[in-house]
């Protein structure tokens, strides 16, 4: 059966016999992995579409389980991206968080549309790249219905003010927690001893919110504090390793050795 599809290059890899293995995020059929005998030589924009961070129209064939790409045409090639390494590689971190978290054969439009989003606002910002990795996550989290609680006790239902500053974030309950159930869940103890426990303040809070209501395009001159973005991705990481499972990328620890000169180690 012959179809066609909007998408966007995620991963390519070389297989035997000069074939390529191209990993697809297709709002029609979410991730997908197609095989193509189309050659990447030249700078044509068939061969342009098989490469990542490319948004293309591609002609797929499709058998029982599998897909093959018999043409392809390039919509736009981020080709910006990869002047700067630190900009390259917040992409490519992007890219396998994505295929880490789609389903095969499932309609992915809302994660088609952050991607497309996120890659058209880091190809023209030239620093702060953190920022937007952040609000993708968060924004990856509220389409796969993983966003955590952040009016409510996420444990007992308790209305929290979320003015104040000393509010406690459970990654285990899926958002913030009211002091009475951050002692039950430590054996009555009144000090918060569980690693997956985090102290936050309001402004944590407020980022959260305004990335989950703010289109990526929306923010391309937002640039955090550098403390309140450090401890936003200590917490979004730990928080997206336990709801989604996805654990270290190797394309996270290099963007991290890229800024910061060395990995960012977990305590």
């Amino acid at each position: 059966m012959y179809t066609d599809t909007e998408g966007i290059v995620l991963r390519q890899t070389k297989t035997i016999g000069g074939r390529r293995m191209i990993t697809l995020l297709s709002p029609k059929y979410g991730k997908i992995g197609a095989g193509t005998s189309i050659t990447e030589k030249g700078k044509g924009k068939t061969a342009l579409a098989l490469r990542p961070f490319t948004y293309g129209s591609y002609e797929l064939f499709k058998s029982r389980d599998s897909y093959s790409i018999n043409g392809a045409e390039t919509k736009k090639n981020f080709y910006r991206i990869g002047e700067d390494v630190e900009k390259y590689m917040a992409a490519a971190y992007v890219l396998e968080l994505t295929e880490k978290v789609t389903q095969e054969n499932q309609k992915a439009q809302g994660i088609f549309n952050l991607l497309l989003d996120f890659l058209q606002t880091v190809e023209k910002r030239k620093s702060n790249f953190e920022t937007l990795i952040l609000a993708y996550q968060t924004n990856i989290l509220k389409l796969t219905g993983t966003f955590p609680a952040l009016s409510d006790c996420a444990n007992c239902g308790k209305k929290i003010d979320d003015s104040v500053e000393n509010i406690l974030f459970s990654v285990k309950d899926g958002g913030i927690i009211c002091e009475n159930c951050s002692c039950f869940e430590n054996n009555n103890d009144n000090s918060v001893k569980d690693a997956l426990i985090y102290r936050i303040d309001s402004s944590i809070i407020k980022v959260l919110k305004y990335f989950s209501t703010h289109s990526i395009a929306a923010l391309e001159k937002l640039a955090l504090d550098e403390k309140i973005e450090k401890k936003l991705s200590s917490l979004i990481r730990e928080y997206i390793s336990y709801h989604l499972d996805v654990g270290d990328l190797k394309s996270e620890g290099f963007f991290r050795e890229v800024k910061y000169g060395d990995y960012i180690r977990k305590d």
